[in-house]
């Protein structure tokens, strides 16, 4: 997701993701994430068969068991922080995971029509174009835009699925919903913009993800804006949405969540049986998944025990507790 702001001499940051790849590397990388239909266990296997590099380079050279895929992202190795869309965080391979769990232990995924707001590089909705009917992968920004649709491009003969059903467009969330639309000219830079029609088929959506969007207390309150609109037209829809990475703050010369405290403040938290924990939430109400109930598919990346998934729906009768 495009932070927003910022100058020509604009700091760069690196995601932990990419810390193995090569320094001071400009322009844009291709990693390769490995994953099959068996999770990992313990050990970094798949229930004990075989390991990530000899599984990894099987799979690059075309050698690899049926049950062996490869998700390849173009990415930035580094970025400023307007761009931060260019990386690959740790927040949409864990959502990945969760995607690719649902999808190979149930069908809950499989014909649904989705939308990935502050898509990035793209990654979760490539996971779920795999079973999708159709899914709109949304960021701002044409660099980004157009490293997803290279990233669709990339991943659809590997993946096995029809470009066609992976729409990458652009929504704004200071525009909210619904985005503006007109005519696409595959020429000219408005080529993300929506069509009438295409914003109606996004209304039928069902399903929403956002992996690790939230910056601010402002790009917060935008990023709800949007999803409340989205939430309370069409199908009825749910929201997973993961967040809470950590950062140094000169600010404050410790290491904190920026936003989540104001993330969090935009819906209710309900425990495993519908009853409130905190009292929050304008019509937003959400239950928090264990990160430890997911298992991971995904093998080049550490989770770590920071990042918390939230499945959020919107319910315009909640009252503010």
């Amino acid at each position: 997701m495009e932070a927003g702001g910022g100058g020509a001499e604009e700091e760069q940051v690196m995601s932990e993701v990419h810390l193995g790849c090569p320094p001071h590397f400009s322009g844009l990388h291709i990693s390769h994430f490995s994953f099959s239909s068996r999770p990992l266990g313990p050990s970094g296997d798949n229930d004990g068969v075989g390991g990530g590099g000899s599984e990894l380079a099987a799979a690059t050279s075309g050698s690899f068991r049926s049950d062996c895929h490869l998700l390849t992202i173009q990415h930035g190795v580094t970025s400023s922080l307007k761009s931060v869309g260019l990386q690959v965080w740790k927040a949409a391979l864990l959502l990945g995971d969760f995607v690719l769990h649902k999808s190979f232990s149930s069908s809950n995924f499989d014909g649904v029509t989705a939308i990935e707001t502050g898509a990035g590089t793209g990654l979760v909705g490539l996971a779920l174009a795999r079973v999708a009917r159709r899914i709109f992968v949304t960021d701002r920004g044409t660099d980004i835009l157009d490293n997803c649709v290279a990233n669709v491009h990339i991943n659809s003969g590997m993946l096995k699925f029809d470009e066609a059903k992976v729409c990458v467009r652009e929504l704004d969330w200071k525009t909210s919903w619904p985005p503006p639309v007109g005519t696409h000219v595959p020429s000219n830079p408005s080529r993300y913009i929506w069509s009438t029609s295409e914003v109606e088929e996004a209304e039928k959506a069902t399903v929403l993800f956002a992996a690790d969007v939230i910056y601010s207390d402002d790009l917060t309150d935008l990023f709800f804006g949007t999803v409340k609109k989205l939430m309370s037209c069409g199908a009825k829809k749910v929201l997973y949405s993961l967040e809470k990475r950590y950062n140094f703050s000169l600010d404050e010369l410790d290491v904190v969540a920026n936003g989540y405290a104001h993330f969090r403040s935009f819906f209710t938290a309900q425990d495993g049986h519908g009853d409130p924990i905190d009292g929050y939430g304008p019509g937003f109400v959400g239950k928090q998944i264990d990160p430890a109930e997911i298992p991971q598919y995904i093998r080049e990346y550490e989770r770590g025990k920071d990042l918390e998934l939230w499945k959020i729906m919107y319910s315009p009768d909640q009252k503010q507790q």
